[in-house]
This record gives C-alpha cells, sequence and structure tokens, in this order.
C-alpha cells in the first residue's frame, strides 16, 4: 500500500510540476546562522528548480522579513518562531510550515571570573536584537536559571548577527556574557572566555528557525507550497548525503573561510536537521507559555494554530520521506 501510495503521491507531484515549470517564489531569511542552512543547500543544490521552482533567496535583517511577507512583498521567511508568535497572537496570518531547528544548542558564554549565579547577577548581558530568538532564549534560559531578566541583569542589543556578538565579546567591549551557537561560542571559549550554562544539557523544547509564510499565500498557492516543501525535505537528505555542496553553502551565505569554523557549523546543521521536519507544537508552546508573561493573550493561544504541517504530512504518509534514504 505504501508503495501505491508513493506512486501516486509521484506522478500527481509530476503532473503539477510540469503544469506549473519554473515559477517564481521569493523566500527570504533573516539569519546568519547554520539554523538557516537548510535553505542555503536547498537553493545550492538547485532542488528549488528540479521541483519547477525560480528561486529568488533574500536577506532581510531582522523582523524586516516578516514584515516584507505580511505586506505580500515576499511569499515565505525563514526566522525564529519567537518573532512569529507575538505576531501571530496579536492577529497577523502567519504560520510556520517546515522547522529548521528545535535543539537549543545555545551556551551562555561569559567573561572567566564570572562563576555562580551571585556573581552573573548585576552583569550587563547582549543580544542580538530585542525580539529575536537570541533574545527570547537567553530571557527563557535566565528564568530557568532563577534570573530574572528585568531586574537581575541588564540585556542589551549588539548587533544583528551571531558573529557581531561573539567578536564584541571576546574584543571586551560593553557586556559580559552573551548567548552563543556554535560555532561561535567555540571561538569565545578559545579566547578565554567560559560556559556558564548549556542548553543543549536542558532538554528544554523550543521551536527555533522555520520556515513560515501566510495562511492567505497557502490558499491561493498549495501547489507552490508544496514544492517548495518537497524542496526543503530533499534539501535535508543533500546535507547528509553531500558534505561539500552543504558546506560550500554555508561558506558562502555566512562568509566563513576558516575550515575547521566551517566544519564545525556543518556538522551543527547535520546534528539539527531533522529528516522529517514537522513544527513542533510543543516548542511553540514553550514560546507562547513565556510571551505570556508580556502577553496575556498568548495564555489562551492553541500551538496548533501556529503551524500547518499538512505538506509535511503528505510527504511523509506517501513514503516519498523514507524513500529518500533507502
Amino acid at each position: 500500500m505504501k508503495v501505491i501510495a508513493l506512486l501516486s503521491f509521484l506522478i500527481a507531484f509530476l503532473f503539477i510540476s510540469s503544469s506549473f515549470a519554473a515559477d517564481r517564489i521569493r523566500i527570504g531569511y533573516s539569519g546568519l546562522s547554520p539554523a538557516t542552512a537548510m535553505l542555503w543547500v536547498t537553493q545550492e543544490g538547485k532542488l528549488f528548480e528540479r521541483n519547477g521552482l525560480n528561486p529568488e533567496v533574500l536577506f532581510l535583517r531582522n523582523n524586516l522579513g516578516q514584515s516584507a511577507m505580511i505586506a505580500g512583498e515576499i511569499d515565505m521567511c525563514s526566522y525564529s518562531a519567537s518573532l512569529l508568535a507575538p505576531a501571530r497572537v496579536q492577529g497577523a496570518d502567519l504560520v510556520m510550515i517546515v522547522s529548521f531547528q528545535q535543539k537549543l544548542n545555545y551556551r551562555l558564554v561569559v567573561r572567566p571570573e564570572i562563576r555562580t549565579l551571585a556573581e552573573l547577577k548585576g552583569k550587563v548581558l547582549g543580544v542580538t536584537r530585542y525580539g529575536t530568538v537570541n533574545d527570547a532564549t537567553m530571557r527563557l534560559l535566565l528564568n530557568k536559571l532563577g534570573v530574572d531578566p528585568e531586574r537581575d541583569v541588564r540585556l542589551i542589543q549588539v548587533g544583528d548577527s551571531a558573529p557581531v556578538v561573539a567578536t564584541s565579546l571576546i574584543a571586551g567591549k560593553t557586556f559580559d556574557g552573551a548567548l552563543l551557537q556554535p560555532p561561535y561560542y567555540n571561538k569565545a571559549v578559545e579566547a578565554g572566555m567560559r560556559v556558564f550554562a548549556n542548553m543543549e544539557e536542558m532538554d528544554i523544547p523550543f521551536q527555533q528557525a522555520g520556515l513560515n509564510t501566510t495562511q492567505k499565500y497557502i490558499a491561493k498557492n498549495p501547489d507552490m507550497v508544496r514544492r517548495v516543501v518537497k524542496s526543503i525535505v530533499e534539501g535535508v537528505q543533500l546535507i547528509r548525503a553531500n558534505p561539500a555542496v552543504s558546506k560550500r553553502a554555508i561558506a558562502r551565505y555566512m562568509k566563513i573561510k576558516d575550515e575547521k569554523v566551517l566544519e564545525d557549523s556543518y556538522q551543527q546543521l547535520k546534528a539539527t536537521a531533522e529528516v522529517k521536519p514537522y513544527p513542533s507544537a510543543e516548542g511553540f508552546k514553550t514560546i507562547l507559555d513565556e510571551l505570556a508573561k508580556k502577553l496575556p493573550a498568548a495564555r489562551s493561544a492553541n500551538p496548533a494554530d501556529f503551524m500547518d504541517a499538512r505538506f509535511i504530512q503528505e510527504l511523509d504518509k506517501s513514503g516519498y520521506i523514507d524513500s529518500l534514504y533507502k
């Protein structure tokens, strides 16, 4: 039965692809980290084109991608669920269709003299920008540690990307610690900083980056969405099968020249890219629980309303995803 389902899916898909050859689609991304690399590898491997799409992939800093998508200036955008959630709670027509990363692999990296919670309190901690996943995750971690992010420390905005934050921390700028992912925390530790807390060991469900769009766009263009999701799923397989293409994409988009940093980034991507990248309702719930402290309407929000997994589910139930690994 699974073979029949898979053949039926592929025949239907091939018909759709041939009917809508080389359709233009505008996809934004807001982050410069391995979490976004599922999109880059898909682009680098020309998988969108193989599925009848002509993609325009654009870098839009911070919340510009979300704003552009709501305005209809782009069709989809990769960014964090912690940015999508408050907008959706307040009425924005947004859903996540593919998860890029759910594992919290951040480390709180601080100056070497900071060793206890008492010594952490009163310090200045850097985040990229307020409202980003870096900011939301920092607040989540501090609350888990018993540190009030509003009273016990001071959070400041440092820059638009993790490399800027890491470089500023190492250079001894105006803050004492930051939340960093591989490969950036490695660089900070090599420069003499120390890991104060490792979120990877805390097993907190959290939806990080994903590919997002509007329900309006899905309703008008379901077959376009279907082909994008299929391309991304094939991109995950390419990440595992072809390290050279994956590293080339990471190096180009993140402008990495150091081979060790590039290898670390690739291994990070490989470890976090889910074969079946369903968005996580449990991960959204964590975000909504934190958000409710500032936005009471989040308390009654249903995490399932923040995602549309039907296209991943189609691929999964047809057996297509499993077939990529046989």
